[in-house]
This record gives C-alpha cells, structure tokens and sequence, in this order.
C-alpha cells in the first residue's frame, strides 16, 4: 500500500468547452467523500436498529487560492461550469496523477462555488463538486 503526502494531490475538472483543466496549483485542499444512503427497517420489538444499504453518492470539496485571471484559474473552470449549469468530467488523484497512483474520475455537477475576502488575509474559493451517476477507480496510465 502507497502513502504519500497532500502536497502532490492532483485536480482536473472540465471546463464549459469541454477541456480538461488542471486546477491543483490553486487547490490547497481537497476532500473525496464517497457515501451509501442507509435506510432504517427497524421492526417493532427489536432493541436495535437495522439498516439496508441504498443508493450510492459522492462529492468532492475543494478549496485554495482564489484566481480569475488565469484560463485554467478556479474562477473560469468551477465558476463557469456552475454558472452554464453543465454536467462536468473530474480526475482526482490523491496521491498525484504519476502512473500507477490511484484515480477517481466520472461526471459532476459544480454544486457551490464560494469567494472569500479576509480583510486582512488571502482571497480564496471554496466548492463542492457533486458527482453525478458511477466514480471509477483506476490509475494513471
């Protein structure tokens, strides 16, 4: 098993014209969450509950530096999409996007984009990218 360290992670995101953006320089963190919807089927006279397992789901928060000047910056890849209302490709590689390193990649939808101006600090973003249908894990060729 490979560990490593967050400072290689690695972010890609489609953009509006369907280009595949690179925006990990501005990211300086980034969270995978994938889940499963549990549903109660307790029965009466039981003491504990019971669960089934239901419908899978994921997200992706992501948060750095915030940049509207560049092509690949947050503000023109996460804004754009979220503003256009478009379906989106992802790549995210926690371990980098090295060949063999893990990768985690399908569709999302831009959820939340969020700016942040600190009087007194560094302007940053904050989104949270909802995969849309299957994540597929594999590795960078």
């Amino acid at each position: 098993m490979a560990q490593g360290h967050g400072k290689n992670q690695y972010l890609s995101v489609k953009d509006t014209g369907g280009t595949l953006r690179n925006i990990s320089v501005f990211i300086d963190n980034a969270e995978f969450d994938r889940q499963i919807d549990m549903s109660e089927s307790t029965t009466v006279g039981l003491e504990d509950k019971i669960y089934l397992p239901g419908l899978n789901g994921a997200a992706i928060e992501v948060a750095g530096k915030f940049d509207d000047t560049a092509v690949t910056g947050p503000q023109v890849v996460l804004g754009g999409v979220l503003a256009a209302k478009v379906l989106s490709g992802f790549e995210f590689g926690p371990l980098g996007n090295a060949v063999g390193k893990t990768k985690y990649s399908g569709n999302c939808w831009v959820e939340r984009f969020r700016v942040s101006a600190p009087l007194e600090g560094v302007v940053k973003f904050a989104a949270t990218l909802r995969v849309n249908g299957p994540v597929t894990v594999g590795v960078f060729p």
